[in-house]
């Protein structure tokens, strides 16, 4: 089965947009909508599904918030999905500084974010990362000065190491 990762991405991209900027990280596991409708046949009207589902889509199902005072390599360590999960997907926004692989430190004390702004080449983006359990990726990315449908850059290996460490959810120890 051959699941449909670009439009799954590039889906969560548009609904992160709509919520607008300075939100948390949010991870979504990516099910096959046809098996969510055999499921639970009363979703299909909710998703707005004519009739029967694409057996390539997929149905992002926002998952509980992620700690945050947790590392996400860390988090991401910790989750494993169950079978009927066919990926998964992850948007989160940072603060990257263009043109340079520098690495910065931040004052101690008072507003990290505030004075990470400040930097020269300071960007704010928002990512989307997607995987399937066979391997496929998909992301996209907007950055927050270019904010706009249009701008948004995307690919299979826009964000790899993003990518890599979803991947290793599905992963078996």
């Amino acid at each position: 089965m051959s699941f449909n990762i670009r439009e799954a991405v590039l889906s969560l991209e548009r609904h992160a947009s709509e919520q607008g900027w300075d939100q948390p990280i949010r991870m979504y596991a990516l099910v096959p909508t046809a098996d969510l409708v055999a499921r639970e046949p009363h979703l299909a009207e909710m998703l707005g599904l004519p009739g029967e589902a694409d057996p390539g889509d997929l149905t992002p199902v926002e998952q509980e918030p992620l700690p945050g005072d947790v590392p996400l390599e860390e988090v991401l360590g910790r989750i494993m999905w169950p079978e009927a999960v066919a990926g998964c997907a992850l948007v989160m926004e940072r603060l990257v500084v263009r043109g340079s692989d520098e690495t910065l430190d931040p004052p101690r004390e008072g507003d990290a974010a505030a004075w990470a702004r400040e930097q020269p080449g300071a960007e704010e983006v928002r990512m989307v990362a997607g995987v399937l359990r066979d391997g496929g990726r998909y992301s996209a990315l907007r950055m927050r000065a270019h904010d706009s449908a249009d701008q948004v850059l995307n690919g299979e290996d826009l964000i790899p190491g993003l990518t890599a460490a979803l991947a290793l959810t599905f992963e078996e120890d």
